[in-house]
């Protein structure tokens, strides 16, 4: 597992901004596999792949840049990894970026089922307040704050200058895996 993980970093040194898209495309479509099978329990001969290669494609198009982006824009915000930025950065992420980010994510996923403007706008209306809820739940302040104040430990093992530093697999792992509970369950109802 060691050396997995420090091939990783190699590559994220590498080749950041790919490594971060295929991180995230691959996470996102681990999660709608995990939706269907766990959640929804439809079984191998049932698993809709073409869903799970659109929520990929959401993953690599749109969530690994906008969230890769918005961490390197957090982090010159907010600078440093004492408890205060942290805060800082956790009220920033929750308060500012998660309620865009949730709408543009479940307006994407709604026109790639398919969905004309006046039934995902609909869907948005009746579902985007239960989502951000749950993401509100599985970010939830303290914890959220703490996993930012470890971002810098996390990081500090990767052997890139500080105004090229990319955001950890653990940061990308968590906060996509709210996806797996709620989003790629929801927006493919």
């Amino acid at each position: 597992m060691a050396g997995l993980w420090k091939s990783y970093q190699a590559l994220m040194t590498r080749y950041p901004w790919t490594v971060q898209i295929v991180t995230a495309g691959s996470l996102v479509g681990v999660g709608d596999v995990v939706a269907q099978q766990l959640i929804e329990r439809r079984g191998l001969s049932q698993h809709n792949v073409y869903r799970t290669a659109k929520m990929m494609s959401i993953g690599f198009f749109f969530v690994g840049p906008v969230i890769g982006s918005w961490y390197k824009v957090l982090d010159k915000i907010v600078v440093g990894g004492t408890k205060s930025a942290a805060m800082k950065k956790m009220l920033l992420d929750q308060l500012c970026f998660a309620p865009c980010f949730l709408g543009a994510f479940l307006t994407i996923s709604g026109a790639l089922n398919g969905l004309t403007l006046d039934k995902n706008v609909t869907k948005l209306k009746r579902d985007y307040t239960d989502a951000l809820i749950s993401n509100y739940y599985v970010s939830r302040g303290p914890g959220r704050r703490r996993r930012l104040e470890l971002v810098p430990d996390l990081e500090s093992k990767q052997d890139v200058k500080d105004d090229h530093r990319e955001p950890s697999l653990f940061l990308f792992v968590f906060r996509l895996f709210w996806m797996i509970s709620h989003l790629c369950f929801c927006v493919c109802l």
